[in-house]
């Protein structure tokens, strides 16, 4: 990174953590504290809502470090225009794969990124279109049995169930993982911020 200034990946996910470090870029991870049940999205869209909830989760953790660089995302389903965010429970996540693996969705991350002393703040978002394969009574009991749900919008994860429940996406793929990285990579280097020597930026498609 030619800046000197390590950037801060705000968020707690295994899964974006992963899609930056396969990228080659040098991070520290400070999840943001924000409680999203508190942040207003009525009256918002999908696309909308995400991008508000990514900027509330990056200014969050920017309030604390503003010399420092502050990556944020915030991860959607919308289902007919109807936002689906992260299961509550059990039961929720199971009405809720019921209700995607029936027909088309679109998946969307909004990034944000801000860098406080640099009067920088901008976030951005990203459309993937998923085709669910119908699943079976036993597949649905299997997965929610396992809990892979947990804290997953739309309460699935396409890089652990791929082959299983989806036939087919249009659009990135790690942005239906949580991390639109060909958006991240052109918001980063706009910044100044790039790869380590001798890694490349980790490719869109699976």
């Amino acid at each position: 990174m030619k800046t000197g200034c390590p950037l801060i990946l705000a968020s707690a996910s295994p899964r974006r953590e992963l899609l930056l470090k396969q990228a080659g870029y040098e991070f520290e991870v400070i999840p943001s504290q924000v409680d999203e049940s508190h942040i207003e999205v009525s009256g918002l869209d999908c696309r909308q809502a995400a991008e508000r909830l990514a900027l509330a989760k990056a200014r969050d953790v920017a309030a604390l470090h503003p010399h420092r660089p502050v990556l944020a995302a915030d991860t959607v389903v919308d289902a007919d225009g109807q936002l689906i965010g992260k299961p509550a429970d059990a039961a929720d996540a199971e009405a809720i794969l019921r209700r995607l693996f029936g027909k088309p969705h679109k998946v969307i991350t909004a990034v944000a990124f801000i860098w406080k002393s640099r009067q920088t703040e901008e976030v951005e978002s990203q459309i993937t279109w998923v085709y669910p394969k119908m699943l079976t009574e036993e597949q649905i009991a299997d997965y929610i049995a396992g809990g892979s749900w947990h804290g997953k919008a739309g309460a699935y994860g396409i890089q652990e169930t791929n082959d299983a429940f989806v036939d087919r996406i249009d659009g990135s793929f790690t942005n239906v993982v949580g991390l639109p990285m060909e958006r991240v990579n052109s918001i980063l280097k706009r910044a100044g911020i790039y790869p380590l020597a001798g890694r490349k930026p980790a490719p869109e498609s699976a």
